[in-house]
């Protein structure tokens, strides 16, 4: 059975039940809404290697696609959706050692953010927990994730390593699709002349009516 627990500084996170398997992959599919030719990883070791961990639930624990990092610890991982995402839940797998992150912070809305932006203060922060195989979800907070077209990840550290390693990051919640085109379609032809369409509003009624 899944059970809730949380940890100080209200990172609360749940421990998923490995039975809910085919389940939890129908939740953690918003990957198929990211728009992952603009995706960036700040700090990567190998270029591109970081949209590579945006993959399918149940491919979370093949290490085949990855992502180092390359200087240091950190990561910056920059996310455009096709649309709005309401966001409700991460996962992030790492490598069961000292590479694994050890902290994420979550950024709304800011496009092309680097190093230099992430010291604003993060709309939310996590405390992580070792997980090699994706057993722990961190729940984000729906009113703040409500409405969100772009999402930074930060990962300002990790166990002890000079670089970090992410396997798989997992995104729950929901999506819609953005609408654009909204304010054109209701100032359309704003001030119609009566005149050209007077006989066709009547009979258009008139054809309802019967």
């Amino acid at each position: 059975m899944s059970h809730g627990h949380s940890h100080g500084g209200g990172c609360g996170h749940e421990a998923l039940g490995i039975e809910n398997e085919l389940e939890i992959g129908i939740h953690y599919s918003l990957f198929e809404k990211i728009d992952m030719n603009n995706v960036e990883c700040l700090n990567e070791e190998l270029e591109g290697s970081g949209k590579t961990v945006f993959k399918p639930y149940n491919e979370r624990l093949s290490h085949d696609k990855f992502v180092n990092s390359d200087a240091d610890e950190e990561l910056l991982f920059n996310i455009p959706f096709t649309g709005n995402v309401k966001l409700k839940g991460i996962i992030i797998i790492g490598a069961d050692d000292e590479t694994h992150p050890k902290k994420m912070r979550l950024f709304k809305n800011r496009p092309k953010m680097t190093f230099d932006d992430t010291s604003a203060t993060a709309d939310q922060e996590f405390a992580l927990e070792r997980d090699a195989n994706g057993l722990i979800e961190y729940t984000t907070k729906v009113v703040t994730f409500a409405n969100v077209h772009h999402l930074s990840l930060h990962i300002p550290s990790n166990y002890g390593a000079d670089n970090t390693t992410v396997y798989y990051i997992g995104l729950k919640g929901e999506f819609s699709e953005a609408h654009h085109h909204g304010v054109t379609i209701c100032t359309y032809e704003a001030r119609p002349n009566v005149t050209d369409h007077k006989n066709n509003v009547f009979d258009s009624v008139n054809h309802r009516v019967q």
